[in-house]
């Protein structure tokens, strides 16, 4: 592997992390306990330039690469998953179709608003009948004059409360199944889109998910970002999952990270038999454990990043690695806040600590990019079994 971060990459990481520890990180127990982002640190993230990395100057972005926004990831979630989920949300899977299939003018439209945190989009995939099947949508999209109507339901539409903006996965052919898939940019004014229940979370809490519901909403045609019936939206699913999942494994070295320094400040402090407790092997090796977990999971998580840079995220080879590292990191992450736990024994219990945050937080990245279960069927597929 001939992957090393760049200079540039690492300056970048030194002053996102000057960021999180002022402005998230203080915070961050707050955010869990209110069940709030406050607006005003959305704001200073996209003032900051985060919701831009990825998208070119032209637009308002910074032109980032792959390896760069994994980085971004990392950081937000050392300090809080709520708020780098909401992030990632905004700043990729809301906001990467309108870059790559829009017109001008809807990405002066949304795209543009979206980077400088004027305009909150929301990624609408998931419905209430089952996640992992796309091939078998429910949500409609069919063609009458100048307008696509779309009819369905949606779940677990992260930032579905407070979005003003959606992007919609519709079955326009089911002949066709998973190839079949087009994608449509629906403003929340739009007639027929209507908010649903807010779900509520055993963690992530601050980030607001709900279910939302499409009664024959209409839109110009122009909004239908891969073209009804183009066979693109497949194409660019495929290839968007396979990013999604190696920023959620991302999210999960932030994690990692996390649960390591908490373990070894604390195990350091606490005093039990007149000596700190990071002197007793059963303390000290399920640290250890979480640091080796750490690193080999950045260098899977970080070598996928810079491939896609180099390869495309189509690529076959990346659509395996990125199931690899997206597995790899988040089932690690699970051990790692478990031990932190047991590391803090009944203080772990109380959610007067971080550590208890963790805990609840980590089971959301099972779930993003898909199961680990789904994952392997990907993996296996590219062995070729």
């Amino acid at each position: 592997m001939d992957f090393e971060f760049t200079e540039i990459q690492q300056l970048f990481r030194e002053s996102t992390r000057k960021f999180v520890e002022k402005e998230i990180k203080p915070i961050a127990d707050e955010i869990d306990r209110k069940d709030e982002i406050p607006p005003e640190l959305f704001k200073k993230i996209a003032d900051a330039g985060f919701f831009g990395l990825r998208y070119p100057e032209e637009y308002g972005g910074s032109n980032a690469d792959t390896v760069t926004f994994c980085i971004f990831c990392e950081e937000f979630a050392r300090a809080s998953m709520s708020v780098a989920f909401q992030s990632t949300m905004q700043a990729f899977q809301s906001t990467d179709f309108i870059y790559k299939y829009g017109s001008e003018e809807i990405k002066e439209e949304y795209l543009v608003p979206a980077i400088k945190g004027e305009k909150i989009g929301a990624f609408a995939l998931t419905e209430p009948t089952g996640g992992t099947d796309l091939s078998r949508l429910r949500t409609t999209v069919r063609v009458e004059g100048d307008e696509c109507v779309i009819t369905g339901s949606k779940t677990w539409v992260t930032n579905g409360p407070i979005a003003d903006f959606y992007i919609i996965g519709a079955m326009a052919d089911k002949t066709k199944g998973f190839w079949g898939i087009d994608f449509i940019v629906v403003d929340r004014k739009t007639p027929g889109l209507s908010i649903g229940k807010k779900i509520d979370k055993m963690g992530m809490r601050g980030l607001r998910s709900c279910e939302i519901a499409l009664d024959e909403c209409k839109v110009p045609l122009k909004y239908a970002l891969a073209g009804i019936n183009e066979g693109r939206g497949g194409k660019y699913l495929n290839g968007i999952l396979a990013e999604i999942r190696v920023i959620t494994g991302a999210l999960g070295l932030g994690l990692i990270e996390a649960a390591l320094e908490d373990s070894i400040n604390f195990a350091k402090e606490r005093i039990a038999f007149k000596r700190p407790i990071s002197k007793f092997q059963g303390i000290s090796f399920k640290i250890a454990e979480i640091a080796t977990d750490l690193e080999a999971a950045k260098l899977l998580v970080y070598y996928v990043a810079w491939l896609m840079d180099k390869e495309g995220r189509e690529s076959p080879k990346c659509v395996k690695y990125a199931a690899m590292a997206k597995n790899f990191a988040c089932e690690l992450a699970q051990r790692a806040v478990d031990y932190a736990r047991r590391i803090f024994a009944s203080l772990g219990y109380s959610t007067e600590l971080p550590v208890n945050r963790y805990y609840r937080d980590a089971g959301s990245l099972l779930l993003g990019g898909g199961t680990t279960e789904i994952n392997n069927v990907v993996i296996a597929r590219e062995l070729g079994l």
